[in-house]
């Protein structure tokens, strides 16, 4: 198998009636962050050096709740999480991604959950909860942190796509901003499954 990318911006419920002055800001940045993958890939660039590379320019893109776009909390400031871990040699310090070396990497950012207590840690910076990575598959998970906490969601959807072998971006919510490609050819920007 050949290179793999999938990165998404955020999920919600986001509006199938949503103005296409809001729509397609949106899809644009997925667009220019996946090409920016795509092309570090195509010049053989570490799995983690990519994901570093895309979550940086998603984080700073207003359109996103991660980094420049994150939401406000309770006390109306920024209170940011991120990580990102290395499924070759599981260092870690969290988006799913296989270089052209069979290597994966996990990176995660977000603003978290609007209004959130000061000090509340989500799901995102904990290793096999927001994030996992290992040499078969590399899992972001974000929402409400606590169930993603409690149930190890992560590393349980990587134990699951082991098996798989496929990229695979579910969600459970109305919308998720998201976009993937592959080596051979395959490139697809979404948000909702009802209109795409």
């Amino acid at each position: 198998m050949g290179w793999v990318i999938a990165l998404h911006g955020g999920a919600g419920d986001i509006p199938v009636t949503m103005p296409p002055e809001r729509r397609q800001p949106r899809e644009a940045a997925l667009r220019h962050c996946l090409d920016i993958g795509v092309d570090a890939l195509k010049s053989q660039k570490h799995a983690f050096d990519v994901v570093e590379l895309v979550v940086r320019e998603l984080e700073n893109n207003l359109n996103f709740n991660a980094g420049k776009g994150s939401v406000l909390i309770n006390v109306g400031t920024v209170d940011m999480e991120a990580c990102i871990m290395d499924g070759n040699t599981k260092r870690c310090g969290a988006r799913l991604l296989q270089g052209s070396k069979g290597n994966l990497a996990a990176a995660t950012s977000t603003g978290g959950m609007v209004n959130k207590m000061v000090g509340k840690i989500g799901d995102t910076p904990i290793i096999g909860s927001g994030t996992y990575a290992n040499n078969l598959c590399a899992v972001s998970a974000t929402d409400k942190g606590e169930a993603i906490i409690r149930h190890t969601v992560a590393r349980d959807v990587a134990a699951v796509m082991e098996f798989k072998g496929k990229v695979t971006m579910s969600f459970n919510t109305t919308g998720m901003f998201r976009a993937s490609a592959t080596e051979d050819g395959y490139s697809h920007i979404g948000i909702w499954t009802s209109v795409e």
